[in-house]
């Protein structure tokens, strides 16, 4: 790797999808987001509060994605401490396995959310690790909330898209919130404008975060729950969803560490993945048929033993993570890739369709942090907290139904699966980038192709973002961007078996990479946010 070569052919754009900056970055999915936490970063805030400013405000102008009605998942190198914080949502305890013999239930209405852990985890954030006071933290969003922000063609085809699921919420408070009056799709460039989520803003402004699990707040979702047959009481918000602090899991790739997050996280996925690759010899990994084949391999064998494997830290302890990170197992793995596709592999399909954000931050002082959170499905479970103004998450999909030994299987204050993975690279013991992206099962393949792009063709950032992607199922199906150079290589891997997915040339569905780098071989850093999206990187100068 030549990070020389790496840093030195970033270029910046006009639209701040790639930029740079002296004194801090900040890269998220939405450019009222990112000026947020460059806003405190301003204000003499560290990475920390940047992150938690930008995260708030995410859930304000990308409300697709994320919200406080959801969960958030965080790597972090604080003064010097890596760690990842686990702020999974928890079950209701009047969530029982016998309303969900029907899947769909899981997916749409005030059933299927589980206990909101967003505010809890941004607020202990900034609480243990921020230098600037929590109602700062939130005013940002609190004006993007009364002010508005323009609509985006991506936001108009989400809502588009999604339409009829809305109108499945018998309340159709969802359709009240977010859809033009309550009917049909804001077009591009309208004013969209969310007061009730101001006030609710306001609230936890000026009584902190942990008002959002008892007192008015939680009365109201309570009443709201109750009203549309929901699960969610007072009860389960008064236990307050506090984040759990986690060691990170990490391993070399061509002598690089890459640090990542643990289980219930898809952190040991990527690495898996990674650990595979490193078995090759970098000039292996081109635009040839032998080498989308070797990946999707890899792919699809990284997926399986996840599913094999699911892990929850809470209840299976004697599960031994070091074999599934071994450099022994992941040379065994990728000796087993043939030069056919593997017909020991399930090939049955595989359904993902949530949505995710995700946002990275670094500042002058060293710190780095990296977030991914959401609300599950795209607008989550449709259903939006009457007087209160945010979705409420679907997170009850993500549990197991069926099999009571299984780790996920639905339990009271249990917490669900998750596919997230925001992660940090370091270079000669220091951050050297934090990176993350959203795409459900999807995450892992994107992260990963990333990560090679940059360390096996010293690709710069933001060629590795631009560059088309690929991801493979455990059941074969490849997904690829379309590019007419590909004509061959799709012609060769139809031969030999796999079910070819072609996406658009920037797809929503193969994810969203926000990064940020603090550069070596000069001062400053590059940010960059995705093509395939509507974010912007920006930064202290």
């Amino acid at each position: 790797m030549d990070v020389s070569s790496i840093e030195k052919s970033f270029v910046t754009t006009k639209n701040k999808k790639c930029s740079v900056a002296k004194n801090g970055m900040v890269a998220s999915a939405f450019p009222d987001a990112t000026k947020a936490g460059v806003e405190m970063l301003k204000k003499g805030g560290n990475a920390v509060d940047a992150a938690c400013a930008t995260a708030l405000a995410l859930g304000v102008c990308e409300p697709q994605a994320s919200g406080i009605g959801g969960q958030s998942m965080a790597i972090l190198h604080v003064d010097g401490k890596t760690f990842a914080v686990d702020g999974s949502s928890r079950a209701p305890s009047l969530a029982h396995i016998s309303f969900f013999e029907k899947r769909s239930r899981s997916l749409i209405g005030y059933k299927a959310t589980t206990v909101p852990s967003t505010v809890a985890t941004l607020g202990y954030l900034n609480e243990r690790y921020g230098q600037l006071d929590w109602s700062t933290i939130v005013k940002p969003s609190i004006r993007i909330a009364k002010r508005g922000y323009r609509i985006t063609k991506l936001q108009y085809e989400l809502q588009e898209k999604h339409l009829k699921n809305f109108f499945k919420v018998k309340s159709k408070s969802g359709a009240k919130y977010f859809l033009k009056d309550g009917e049909v799709p804001y077009e591009i460039g309208d004013l969209f404008v969310q007061d009730d989520l101001a006030y609710t803003l306001e609230q936890l402004a000026t009584y902190g975060y942990r008002s959002f699990y008892h007192g008015m707040i939680s009365t109201l979702i309570d009443k709201d729950m109750k009203l549309n047959r929901g699960f969610l009481r007072k009860e389960d918000l008064a236990l307050i969803p506090m984040p759990i602090e986690r060691k990170v899991i990490s391993r070399r790739y061509r002598g690089i560490r890459v640090y990542t997050v643990p289980p219930p996280g898809a952190g040991s996925t990527m690495l898996l993945v990674l650990m595979m690759l490193n078995n090759l010899p970098s000039k292996f990994l081109t635009r040839t048929p032998r080498a989308y084949h070797y990946v999707s391999e890899t792919h699809r064998k990284a997926l399986l033993y996840r599913e094999q494997r699911r892990f929850n830290p809470e209840t299976y302890h004697q599960i031994d993570k070091k074999i599934h990170l071994s450099r022994n197992f992941a040379k065994t793995l990728a000796k087993s890739i043939r030069d056919t596709i593997d017909p020991t592999l399930p090939l049955k399909e595989s359904l993902d369709t949530e949505d995710t954000t995700h946002l990275s931050v670094m500042d002058k002082d060293g710190n780095a942090v990296g977030i991914t959170q959401s609300i599950e499905l795209v607008y989550g479970s449709k259903a939006a907290a009457d007087g209160l103004g945010f979705l409420y998450n679907n997170y009850m999909s993500a549990y197991e139904f069926d099999n009571p030994n299984h780790p996920f299987y639905l339990r009271p204050n249990a917490i669900p699966w998750t596919s997230v993975c925001p992660s940090i690279i370091f270079y000669n013991h220091e951050p050297w980038m934090v990176l993350g992206t959203p795409g459900s099962a999807r995450i892992f393949s994107t992260l990963s192709h990333f990560i090679s792009r940059v360390i096996d063709h010293n690709n710069s950032i933001d060629q590795a973002m631009e560059k088309p992607r690929i991801h493979c199922t455990v059941d074969g199906k490849i997904s690829l961007e379309d590019d007419d150079s590909l004509v061959e290589i799709i012609k060769h891997l139809k031969k030999m078996g796999y079910k070819i997915d072609i996406r658009e040339r920037y797809s929503f569905f193969l994810g969203a990479i926000h990064a940020v780098l603090k550069r070596q071989t000069g001062d400053g850093f590059q940010g960059v946010a995705e093509v395939r999206r509507d974010g912007t990187a920006e930064g202290l100068r």
